[in-house]
């Protein structure tokens, strides 16, 4: 969050992570400078146990109006890879923020926002990572042949892999939504997100990038670091684990022989 900060000072502009912003946005100049601010100062609390609690709080804050107020609606009016991808983008740094808050909520929060604090906030960001990660899957189905063209020329079958990649994510989003094998989904895919930095935009930046490369680059870097964030909110929790289906399972076959027990 601090380099994305101080990119958008450096530009004057809004970071990779915040685009596409509309031109007619009002105030769009001052807001560019709000979503560097808020990123810098927030990056730095976080890594001041006493700010932390504030810190993520506005973080969350801030990511939650950009995905509430400029991103969803615009999933309503147009359908476009432009747009869908980016509500994505930001799901997924929200399910960080969120994560980080549950963490750090100060007592105040868990008094007066206890459905955003503890078990209930993480829930919530794993279900926003969940949802973000489908259509992530999908997006190489249908630019098949654009995400083809992104794998290294010294991997064969270059097809196979955008499927498979595809399929990763779409299986990773499904688990993590309904809780089966979710430390291991969101540690997947968390991995696979850093893999394409590592294997595809590192590469691509070192041989001299252009801007729209070094933006992906930067989006890329971002979505991984927040992938890491939801992954890690499964600490301690076993890899193998059937979580919500296990359970509704297991209620399911314990009616019956409530039933026959007459209770």
């Amino acid at each position: 969050m601090i380099t994305l900060g101080i990119l958008g000072l450096i530009k004057r502009d809004f970071a990779a992570l915040w685009q596409p912003v509309p031109k007619g946005v009002p105030v769009r100049a001052a807001l560019s400078y709000l979503c560097a601010f808020i990123p810098l100062a927030s990056g730095i609390g976080l890594l001041w146990e006493r700010a932390a609690a504030t810190a993520a709080r506005v973080l969350l804050a801030l990511l939650l109006v950009w995905l509430l107020v400029l991103r969803t609606p615009l999933i309503f009016v147009s359908l476009t890879v432009n747009v869908w991808w980016a509500t994505c983008q930001t799901a997924v740094m929200t399910a960080a923020a969120w994560v980080l808050y549950a963490w750090f909520a100060a007592e105040w929060d868990r008094r007066h926002l206890p459905f955003a604090t503890g078990d209930n906030g993480l829930r919530i960001a794993r279900v926003l990572y969940g949802f973000a990660l489908i259509p992530f899957g999908l997006a190489h189905f249908v630019y098949l042949q654009v995400t083809a063209d992104l794998v290294p020329g010294w991997l064969p079958a270059h097809v196979a892999w955008a499927y498979f990649t595809g399929c990763t994510f779409i299986a990773a989003g499904v688990a993590v939504l309904i809780g089966v094998y979710a430390k291991l989904a969101a540690t997947l895919s968390a991995l696979q997100i850093g893999l394409f930095t590592l294997v595809v935009w590192v590469p691509v930046v070192a041989a001299g990038a252009n801007a729209s490369q070094r933006a992906e680059f930067v989006v890329s870097w971002a979505l991984t670091a927040g992938g890491w964030v939801v992954a890690d909110s499964y600490r301690g929790m076993p890899w193998f684990v059937l979580g919500k289906l296990r359970t509704q399972l297991c209620r399911n076959e314990t009616y019956p022989i409530e039933e026959a027990n007459g209770s």
